[in-house]
C-alpha cells in the first residue's frame, strides 16, 4: 500500500507545479513525507515550474498541421522570443500540434491530458519544459476545423520554421474542385485573414457584446451631431452595418484589388472551376493577442535583485 494519498499528491502537485508521475515518484522515495518531496523535486530542478508560472508569458510560437480533411491551429507561450527559437521548444510546439490533430476536442485541458509521443502527457512534458528550458511556458489555445470534401488550406505568416512562427491560418473550402484550384485560393484567402484580422466569418457570427460595443460608440458619436432623433437612429444603424462588413470575412474587400468581396472571390473560384466552393470556417492565431505584457522597470529589478 503506497505511503502517501491522492490528496498528498494533488498537494504536492499545487505547491511545485511538477508533474503528476514525478510527484508519485519523490512521494514514494520519501515514504510519503510532502515536505522531503518538495525538497526532492527542488533538487531534481522540477519544483521550478511553479515559481516560473507566475511571469507572464507572451511570447512563443503558433503552429499549425493539416492532415487528410481536417487541420488545427495551436498557441504555446513563452516569456522570450529567444526561447521560441529553441529547438527543444520547437520540437514540442510541432508535437503537441500533431496530438491536437488526433483529438476531437480544442479544450486545453483535455489536450493538456492527451498522451504525448514518447511517453507521460502533453501538461507533464509542458511541466518539464518550464524547468529544463528555464521560462514559464503555457499551452494557451487550441482550434480546428474540418470539412467533408474539399480541403483545409495552412498558412504561416512571420514563420520561424516549418508550420511554426508568429500568425497562423486555417481555411476550410467546401467543394469537389481538385487541390489544383483549392490549394492556391485558400493560401490567398489565407493570407488575407493574416492581414486583415476578420472577427467571424459572416455578420451573423460576429459576438453580440462588440456588436453592441459598437452600437454604444455609434450612438454617442450621433448624440452630438445634434440632428434630429430619426436621423441618429440611421446613423447609428449605417455605423453598426459598415463595422460588420468591415469585420466579416465574407464581406471584407479582398486585399489583393481593395474592391471584391471575399464571398465573391470564392463564389467566382467556383465558377472557373465548374463546381461550387465555399468558404464554410477558418482560424486566425496571432501570437500573443490579448495577453496583457507586463511593463517592467529593468532597473529596479537588478536592484531588488542585489538587495536580494
Amino acid at each position: 500500500m503506497a505511503a502517501y494519498t491522492a490528496a498528498d499528491v494533488k498537494n504536492l502537485r499545487e505547491r511545485t507545479g511538477a508533474g503528476m508521475m514525478d510527484c508519485k515518484k519523490a512521494l514514494s522515495e520519501t515514504n510519503g513525507d510532502v515536505e522531503a518531496a518538495v525538497d526532492a523535486l527542488r533538487a531534481r530542478g522540477l519544483a521550478a515550474a511553479q515559481k516560473k508560472s507566475s511571469r507572464t508569458a507572451a511570447e512563443g510560437l503558433v503552429g499549425v498541421a493539416v492532415e487528410g480533411l481536417k487541420g488545427v491551429a495551436v498557441e504555446v507561450n513563452s516569456e522570450t522570443d529567444f526561447v521560441a527559437k529553441n529547438d527543444q521548444f520547437q520540437d514540442f510546439v510541432r508535437k503537441v500540434t500533431g496530438v491536437a490533430l488526433t483529438e476531437d476536442s480544442d479544450d486545453v485541458e483535455t489536450l493538456k491530458a492527451a498522451g504525448y509521443p514518447g511517453g507521460g502527457t502533453v501538461g507533464e512534458k509542458l511541466t518539464d519544459n518550464v524547468a529544463t528550458i528555464g521560462e514559464n511556458q503555457q499551452l494557451r489555445r487550441a482550434k480546428s476545423v474540418a470539412v467533408s470534401s474539399g480541403m483545409v488550406v495552412p498558412y504561416m505568416h512571420n514563420a520561424q520554421a516549418p508550420n511554426l512562427g508568429k500568425i497562423g491560418v486555417l481555411v476550410a473550402l467546401e467543394s469537389e474542385a481538385g487541390a489544383d484550384v483549392l490549394e492556391p485560393l485558400g493560401k490567398q484567402i489565407a493570407m488575407h485573414i493574416a492581414a486583415a484580422f476578420p472577427q467571424a466569418l459572416d455578420a451573423d457570427s460576429l459576438d453580440a457584446d462588440v456588436i453592441e460595443r459598437e452600437r454604444a460608440i455609434a450612438r454617442e458619436k450621433a448624440a452630438e451631431s445634434g440632428k434630429p432623433e430619426a436621423v441618429q437612429e440611421k446613423m447609428v444603424d449605417g455605423a453598426v452595418k459598415k463595422f460588420a462588413k468591415e469585420n466579416a470575412l465574407l464581406s471584407q474587400l479582398f486585399v489583393m484589388d481593395n474592391k471584391t468581396p471575399i464571398a465573391d472571390v470564392v463564389a467566382q473560384a467556383g465558377k472557373d472551376a465548374g463546381t461550387p466552393i465555399k468558404l464554410v470556417d477558418y482560424v486566425r492565431y496571432q501570437l500573443g493577442e490579448g495577453i496583457e505584457k507586463e511593463q517592467t522597470d529593468f532597473a529596479a529589478e537588478v536592484a531588488a535583485a542585489v538587495k536580494g
